[in-house]
């Protein structure tokens, strides 16, 4: 058993090396290299025995570590401020789409029960694909995106009362079928461990379970989160720290799985009550890499659970129900998208990105038939389509990007064009860093053209009658139409690291003259900017933290002017070692490495820069106070 399990394990992490760095080197994303390589071991999987399915539950757990990871970065009042987009349009393109779907079913000769089930199967999405697409592409923050999201987030609700109605559309022909096989069965099962909370209670009793169970996430969140992790932090053990994160994530989803709810909703709940907590940060990059590995896997199982087959078989069929489902909820997704004022891109980045079916589909089709609702032979059939519909969604996102995104970033570029008046300061990205630097640039009379993803940020700025581009801030036509050959300032105040990296690249190599200033999302990042070729970098949490240090010398009894001599010093010692560093950083072929240049470096002079460092303060605090 121990060596099926390592050659499992083996060839799952070998076929997505193989492929998510060949499918991201041609532009496709790594959710289109990872099903790649699930089609490619198919074939070994099932050979070997593999329960593919059972596996691909058990990766599900990458969701739900995901939604924990999203709800962290997701403070209360943000949720509440979206809480008309999650219940008014989730609400809407649930019931939508299960209805479209519903009539195009019955057409094809299916009872209302089944017709209506496969309605509430197909208005799922995927969440796992959607929001790693989304979070990769660095659309998330997009008004698309933010819709994408809330919609994603009320299908995760929805899955709650379809799981209580869709028992009660059972067929009796069915029904009768599954008992006659029980009866066969000789009780196989009956001493198996129940962990089902809310099993055969009434309604009122299982609402008032429910109801405590959510409760105490949200009061352990809130009160025993910082107890618990002080205690663990007590023994300085990072793998004791790891495995209590995960104990957590897993311990809320295994309650919400008792009382029927869903483990990735109960665990994005949760995540939104640590969201202020001290510890959130260090959640975050001890769970990241778990999420990543389980969501690849995930994605690896949908490509290998495809029934080629059965696929075979009714080729036409499944082409044809794949890409008509794709259509009907393109369609839904449109009309929810005017209705909610989404223009331009974004409404194609909510249709497109939310047209396919989700994972939790699979686990509703098993569920329908465990229930007698859908025969077994339809059931195959949707499970062929939600697979097939979640193998083209990255194609989707991949038309997306390369037709539909240009076409409006021109038009709206050509829109901005008749009131432009070349102000010579270009933003990209106004969010909570780059906003700042606008107003201030604002309020000293200068002009400045902001370039960001949300229409709602930009619709406000041309309100005032402020330059102002929809879009991607990397992509060059973008950057001309908004004056970069003439621009004196570019202020780069995007949130993704490896985009800003790119674009301050693309700067130094195709517009030197202008000056760029970049913000730094952390230290590693100054380097890659300045390997980049950008000369002023500046740490988002910087200022802020020298500022902190100046208050606690204040606080220690200095005066105002000592404790800016102080800070000063260290901001002198810290920019000049940052340089040296950053220097060697680039001249190493692999900075972590214990034998590069950069190693070396800090290792040879980190005691020399420590005494010097104190020297310069010991000197600094005596100047006047001698």
């Amino acid at each position: 058993m121990t060596a099926e399990f390592m050659f499992i394990t083996f060839t799952l992490f070998l076929a997505g090396m193989i492929a998510v760095p060949l499918a991201s080197r041609f532009g496709l994303g790594s959710v289109l290299g990872y099903l790649i390589a699930g089609i490619a071991i198919g074939p070994v999987l099932h050979w070997a025995g593999v329960d593919v399915a059972a596996l691909q539950h058990f990766t599900e757990f990458g969701v739900v570590m995901m939604l924990f990871l999203i709800g962290l970065e997701m403070q209360p009042k943000v949720l509440w401020a979206m809480r008309a987009q999650i219940f008014v349009m989730g609400g809407l393109q649930v019931a939508g789409t299960a209805l479209a779907v519903m009539a195009v079913a019955m057409l094809f000769g299916q009872s209302w029960t089944i017709a209506l089930t496969i309605g509430l199967i197909f208005a799922l999405s995927s969440t796992a694909i959607v929001t790693q697409t989304l979070n990769e592409k660095g659309l998330m923050r997009s008004d698309g995106g933010k819709a994408s999201f809330a919609v994603l987030l009320f299908q995760d609700i929805a899955v709650i009362p379809m799981l209580a109605l869709i028992p009660l559309l059972a067929l009796p022909e069915l029904m009768s079928a599954i008992h006659q096989g029980d009866d066969h069965g000789g009780g196989h099962g009956e001493a198996a461990l129940s962990l089902n909370l809310v099993d055969g209670l009434p309604g009122w009793q299982t609402a008032l379970i429910t109801l405590a169970a959510i409760g105490l996430v949200v009061l352990a969140g809130r009160y025993l989160t910082g107890p618990v992790f002080r205690y663990i932090a007590r023994a300085r053990l990072r793998e004791l720290f790891v495995s209590t994160a995960l104990m957590m994530v897993v311990g809320i989803a295994l309650l919400m799985t008792m009382v029927g709810l869903s483990p990735a909703l109960g665990t994005f709940l949760a995540g939104v009550v640590m969201a202020n907590s001290e510890y959130r940060h260090e959640l975050e990059s001890d769970i990241a890499p778990f999420k990543g590995i389980f969501l690849g896997v995930f994605f690896i199982t949908v490509g290998a659970s495809i029934d080629f087959a059965l696929l075979g078989e009714n080729l036409l069929l499944i082409i044809g129900l794949t890409l008509g489902l794709i259509m009907v909820k393109c369609i839904v997704m449109l009309g929810l998208g005017r209705m909610f004022k989404l223009s331009g891109g974004d409404k194609w980045l909510f249709a497109l990105g939310l047209a396919q079916a989700g994972e939790f589909g699979f686990v509703l089709v098993s569920f329908t038939v465990a229930n007698a609702v859908v025969p077994s032979a339809i059931a195959d059939l949707l499970l062929l389509v939600i697979a097939m519909s979640m193998l083209l969604t990255p194609a989707l996102f991949i038309v997306y990007d390369k037709v539909i995104a240009p076409r409006y970033s021109q038009q709206q570029a050509q829109e901005a064009d008749a009131v432009s008046h070349g102000s010579g300061i270009i933003i990209a990205g106004h969010g909570r860093f780059g906003g700042i630097v606008n107003r201030a640039l604002q309020a000293a009379d200068y002009e400045t053209t902001v370039v960001d993803y949300s229409n709602d940020q930009l619709k406000m700025l041309r309100r005032f009658g402020l330059s102002a581009y929809y879009g991607d801030a990397t992509r060059p036509d973008l950057l001309h139409a908004a004056g970069i050959e003439n621009a004196k300032i570019l202020v780069i105040a995007i949130d993704n690291k490896e985009a800003a990296t790119e674009l301050a690249r693309y700067m130094h190599e195709h517009h030197p003259q202008v000056h760029v200033i970049a913000r730094a999302i952390d230290r590693w990042h100054v380097y890659d900017l300045w390997s980049a070729g950008c000369r002023d970098i500046i740490r988002e949490t910087y200022d802020s933290s020298i500022r902190a240090a100046r208050s606690a010398f204040e606080a220690l009894g200095h005066t105002r002017a000592k404790a800016e001599q102080l800070v000063g010093v260290f901001e002198e010692f810290d920019r000049r070692t940052m340089l040296e560093t950053a220097q060697a950083f680039i001249e190493s072929e692999d900075p972590h490495a214990d034998d590069s240049e950069y190693s070396r470096l800090i290792r040879n002079n980190l005691e020399n820069w420590e005494t010097e460092l104190k020297t310069s303060m010991k000197r600094a605090l005596g100047k006047r106070e001698a």
